[in-house]
């Protein structure tokens, strides 16, 4: 006689970045929400001390950013047991994302330069934080299907324990990625800025 037992995956995940959307799957379920903080100000140094004391704090770093993204994997599986042997049944993986962005409130009657600068450094932000969502979402597709591929084994629980590993070495992966991305990002921040700004500034004139 064959039974299902049903668990939820210990694949839970919490890390924090600068700013994202994130796109629907067709695997994992993936779910994001917005939220904004205001900023005010008249000059680059205004708008610089207001981004460090009102932007979002995060517990990886410490500080405070011009945006920040919650990312949350989870998500639970089903196990089969038939004639000796246990199998995965269903799985679910689940990527929720809380992305927090800035808002300047003075931009509209700002001077046209400071207002380029912004809008610059704005755009670039979201650029960032998408990839970081695009990042996220890959691997929740990857580890979706590393888990739908494991093997069946003589006991349910040594496939729990495989379904354990497979969780922690992508999210693991996952964590490197991101890691990586942003250590080439800060790395080319400024040449990157100044020829964003040298690209609107023709774009304009």
């Amino acid at each position: 006689m064959s039974s299902m037992r049903h668990r939820t995956l210990s694949l839970k995940a919490c890390l924090v970045f600068l700013v994202v959307p994130v796109m629907p799957s067709d695997a994992a379920q993936i779910t994001k929400t917005y939220s904004y903080f205001s900023i005010s100000g008249r000059t680059a140094e205004d708008l610089d001390a207001e981004l460090s004391r009102r932007g979002p704090l995060t517990g990886a770093t410490g500080f405070r950013h011009p945006g920040a993204t919650e990312i949350k994997f989870g998500g639970d599986i089903t196990y089969h047991e038939s004639e000796g042997r246990c199998s995965i049944g269903d799985v679910n993986v689940t990527l929720s994302t809380r992305i927090t962005l800035p808002r300047w409130k003075n931009r509209q009657r700002s001077d046209p330069s400071l207002a380029l600068i912004w809008d610059t450094l704005s755009a670039d932000i979201k650029r960032h934080e998408e990839r970081h969502a695009e990042i996220a979402r890959q691997h929740a597709r990857t580890l979706e299907q590393a888990l739908r591929a494991l093997p069946s084994q003589r006991s349910c629980a040594v496939l729990e324990r495989q379904v354990g590993d497979t969780s922690r070495r992508e999210i693991d992966a996952h964590d490197a990625e991101q890691l990586r991305f942003d250590m080439v990002e800060a790395k080319n921040f400024e040449a990157r800025m100044m020829r964003l700004l040298k690209h609107r500034t023709g774009a304009t004139e």
